[in-house]
């Protein structure tokens, strides 16, 4: 009994620290005292390397991943806050993903826009919640537990980030397959002077 109420404070205590971690980050983006580190992005290597980190939890569901991405979208972006958005879009297709199926990930360049899309096969979201999921706290499924759920900071934390580089994030969900689609202005890394690296 000791081991096992000692394994459920100790992680009690590292969701709370996740959690306050996470409240402090969501305040620092909402008074608006970030500044982008911009810095040259291959869009498909960072995704690949994600998916690779994630191996344990994809296993675990027996999940697969494909990746679209031509090799050649090298963005001019905050890699750190932009990587954020994207482990948090993957976290939230594996914990909501049937088991046995598949995660597709993948992105194109339109009308100077980078369009990077995670599609994932799950219950179908409403319409009333797909329009708060990027709320903070919220959580579409109430019922899951504190270790299977997040904390319901992290789809509010891409949006803000995505937001900060000017760009936008949405929501689809069918019967067939949930989307999450962010669209962020194309700045290629060949577009910048040596001038405006300097900062």
């Amino acid at each position: 009994q000791r081991a096992k109420f000692t394994d459920i404070a100790l992680d009690k205590a590292y969701r709370l620290e996740q959690l306050v971690t996470e409240f402090f980050e969501i305040t620092r983006f909402n008074i608006h005292t970030v500044t982008l580190e911009r810095n040259r992005i291959d869009l498909r290597m960072m995704i690949y390397q994600m998916v690779d980190e994630f191996y344990p939890m994809l296993s675990e569901k027996q999940l697969t991943v494909d990746i679209d991405i031509p090799d050649d979208i090298i963005m001019f972006a905050d890699s750190d806050k932009i990587a954020r958005v994207f482990d948090n879009l993957l976290k939230n297709a594996v914990n909501y993903s049937y088991e046995n199926s598949m995660i597709r990930i993948g992105a194109r360049v339109k009308n100077n826009r980078v369009v990077i899309k995670f599609r994932n096969k799950s219950d179908e979201i409403p319409e009333d919640k797909l329009e708060r999921l990027f709320d903070k706290f919220y959580r579409s499924d109430s019922s899951r537990t504190s270790s299977t759920g997040g904390s319901g900071l992290g789809l509010a934390i891409a949006k803000q980030i995505v937001e900060l580089h000017s760009g936008t994030i949405r929501a689809k969900s069918t019967v067939e397959h949930t989307d999450f689609t962010v669209i962020l202005p194309y700045i290629s890394a060949a577009e910048i002077s040596d001038e405006q690296l300097d900062f």
